[in-house]
């Protein structure tokens, strides 16, 4: 969904971005080269690990906008190793601010990623590559010299699409035009557009609502139509900002609109399309607000609507935004059903949450699958890893990476699939001919993980 500011005052709820961690900086294969000592042993250091890109809920943020504007995010790189073992300097952390409130999700699957609910909430979305490691990691008691070292590893890269969901204690919903605008600007000092025509509020309005010694906060949710559970009307968008909101502020136009609507049908309208978008909203608590009170034939609705209310046990009143009628006592009753909510959904105080990082699903496994007559392509994030950090050229290397892939069970993979010596192997960027390997794998040691 591209973006579109144009009459929003700036608000963005929805952004697609490109996100990529840092590249490990690649490993040394040195040696030391001291007067006195001839042949001297490996002394590689080790590449730099890239850095993360970390996704942090800011409290002072309330909009995706800046990030409407710039799609493409990648952290610091790692450099290289050097050698007398001197190590490369890791990458800095690329760190995104979002607001409070921000469900992140992969934008290939939808899965979600993580909710970014609590103020200050981390998480990683895109690791940075590890460092190679330099010659001195590949040392064995009969590979004294080793003559090579690992490459960085890529940083993780994946486009993901940031979805705010307002935090607000209380939402204003109804058809278009019943008075949410109004309402909200008579109880806060949030100033929305308002005007007698449909579709005024394009974008959600929040508010703080002092009611003397408590205060809560509302979100005036732009006007949902019939089947905005489907998307009509913007509907998807406009129910996200309902869901964490405690309790829902029903309200009504008792005047009959311009239609001479009937406000308990209007009623059951938004009921249908709070269930269909999320089976829990339906059970969210309600207050049904029934407005324009000071409107002709509004005193014989607001009867009817509070009768359908009493049975269906549901509390209402009866107010006018224009004149403040009924507003004060309205008022005073959310605030307390507000706080009996916060009670009941409190929390006992946990420590810090420490920052979430993201694993794709299945980066262990590993994946055989035939493309063509006598060819393979092997998957998996780890043994892809492996491939990409061997230097190709350098045949030692390649020896030692046969025999990391045979101990990670590739070539049994490669055999069950029916794999054939000559066939054609595809691992990422890295084509190579299939054989059946005899080597003794034992002397692959502990950092061979």
């Amino acid at each position: 969904m591209e973006a579109d500011t144009r009459g929003t005052g700036g608000f963005v709820d929805e952004a697609r971005i490109h996100v990529r961690g840092g590249d490990g900086g690649a490993g040394s294969a040195a040696f030391r080269r001291e007067a006195h000592v001839p042949k001297g042993g490996p002394a590689g250091g080790d590449g730099g690990k890239g850095g993360d890109v970390v996704l942090e809920a800011d409290p002072g943020m309330s909009t995706l906008l800046e990030y409407a504007y710039k799609r493409h995010h990648r952290a610091q790189r790692g450099t290289h190793g050097k050698g007398s073992r001197r190590d490369g300097a890791d990458g800095a952390d690329l760190v995104l601010h979002v607001p409070v409130g921000t469900v992140v999700r992969d934008d290939e699957t939808g899965e979600v990623i993580v909710d970014l609910a609590r103020p200050g909430q981390r998480a990683v979305v895109a690791r940075g590559g590890r460092g190679g490691r330099g010659n001195t990691h590949f040392v064995t008691p009969t590979r004294r010299a080793p003559s090579f070292a690992e490459l960085g590893e890529p940083g993780e890269e994946r486009w993901i699409r940031l979805e705010l969901k307002l935090l607000a204690d209380a939402a204003l919903v109804g058809l278009p035009s019943v008075g949410k605008s109004s309402i909200i600007a008579r109880i806060t000092a949030a100033r929305p557009k308002i005007a007698e025509y449909p579709f005024t509020t394009l974008v959600p309005n929040l508010g703080v609502v002092d009611a003397g010694d408590r205060s809560f906060v509302v979100a005036d949710v732009p006007g949902l139509i019939e089947g905005a559970s489907q998307g009509a009307g913007l509907g998807h968008a406009f129910l996200r900002h309902i869901e964490r909101s405690a309790l829902i502020l029903h309200v009504v136009d008792l005047s009959g609109g311009y239609e001479g609507r009937d406000p308990i049908e209007d009623i059951a309208v938004i009921d249908r399309e709070l269930a269909a978008h999320a089976a829990e909203l339906a059970q969210r608590p309600q207050v049904v607000v029934g407005n324009k009170l000071d409107l002709p034939g509004a005193e014989e609705r607001s009867a009817q609507v509070q009768a359908w209310c009493a049975e269906a046990g549901r509390p209402y009143f009866a107010i006018s935004a224009a004149t403040g009628r009924g507003v004060p006592e309205m008022v005073r009753a959310v605030a307390e059903r507000v706080r009996e909510l916060r009670e009941e959904a409190a929390e006992p105080p946990a420590a810090a949450p420490a920052t979430f990082v993201y694993e794709p699903p299945g980066e262990r496994e590993v994946e055989v699958v035939r493309e063509a007559p006598g060819e393979f392509r092997v998957r998996g994030g780890r043994i892809e890893r492996m491939v990409i950090m061997t230097d190709m050229q350098n045949d030692e290397a390649v020896a030692y990476l046969q025999r990391r892939l045979q101990r990670a069970g590739v070539e049994q993979a490669l055999r069950e699939a029916g794999a054939r010596p000559g066939d054609t192997v595809h691992i990422g960027p890295v084509s190579f001919g299939f054989e059946m390997a005899e080597d003794d794998i034992s002397s692959i040691g502990e950092d061979d993980g």
